[in-house]
């Protein structure tokens, strides 16, 4: 008995090393939804440690969850402001490529970006290079008037001019088969990116498969989008439709409010806990309520 207890442990100590452990810690998303109810008590404040915050017209085109597409166009105040040259920024852009030196990007995003190829680079995935990311409009309708309809969006209505979005390559094959490629579409949502048009979803995007653009939309958003397979138009629907979710995550709780805005409102917002508000570039604005 004593031998079989001792094969069984040396076998299990021979297969542990080939077993993806980190498949046990993968993160799981528990959604929970509020009936009309619900949702009226939290738009009308009923905790003590609420207060008043005034949502204008303006914060519609606001954030980074904005839905720009052939209906919704970029709008000036949707631009990101901190948009930087990324090959002036050799700390910054240390663990990826630029293919020439005219790539702009907001610095935060590629600050995430960075976070996120560092943790690919411990996985041994480590030949990433950006191809495009930040482009003005100038550029974008140059662009257009170069590639034509079929490749590239005129300008105004490419996710390119907001700051947002980049285009990642492979130093090593094309995005669609390179380990680079598919490291991003399994890993990018725990740093807060999408896939913005995946294979899948053209129907919904009315772009074609593009394994090489990628959107951030931050965190927890990336993490439900993913668990729920939604392309990003499909998840703003479902906030429209459901008005407010919980959402847990690894332990970690968050509420999520869609409020429409005309004009301009004030919405309730609780002084005890964080919160970021986004426009979706349509008719309102959502707000993620964390510890």
């Amino acid at each position: 008995m004593k031998k079989w207890g001792f094969l069984l442990f040396l076998l299990l100590f021979l297969t542990l090393p080939f077993i993806k452990i980190g498949s046990f810690f993968e993160p799981k998303v528990v959604i929970q939804k509020y009936n009309q109810a619900e949702y009226n008590e939290i738009e009308n404040g009923s905790s003590e440690n609420t207060y008043k915050k005034e949502i204008t017209d303006e914060q519609i085109y606001q954030g980074n969850l904005l839905l720009v597409n052939s209906k919704y166009p970029v709008h000036p105040e949707s631009i990101k402001s901190d948009v930087i040259n990324l090959s002036s920024q050799n700390e910054l852009a240390r663990d990826f490529g630029v293919i020439d030196n005219d790539i702009y990007l907001s610095e935060e995003i590629a600050s995430k970006f960075s976070e996120m190829i560092t943790a690919a680079e411990k996985e041994g995935v480590r030949n990433f290079s950006i191809t495009s990311g930040y482009r003005d409009f100038e550029k974008q309708n140059k662009l257009y008037q170069e590639m034509g309809s079929a490749y590239a969006l005129p300008a105004g209505y490419s996710e390119h001019n907001l700051g947002l979005s980049l285009d990642v390559g492979s130093t090593q094959e094309k995005m669609a088969v390179a380990s680079e490629g598919k490291w991003i579409e399994k890993n990018a949502w725990k740093y807060g990116f999408i896939l913005r048009y995946p294979k899948d979803k053209t129907d919904v995007t009315g772009i074609q498969f593009e394994p090489w653009h990628i959107r951030y939309v931050g965190f927890p958003h990336s993490a439900i989008m993913k668990e729920k397979n939604f392309a990003l138009e499909e998840y703003l629907d479902y906030l429209k439709e459901e008005k407010v979710i919980s959402a847990k995550i690894n332990g970690k709780s968050y509420e999520i409010t869609y409020y429409p805005v005309s004009q301009s409102r004030s919405i309730n917002v609780n002084d005890q806990m964080h919160y970021e508000i986004s426009g979706n570039n349509m008719d309102g604005v959502i707000v993620t309520v964390y510890d």
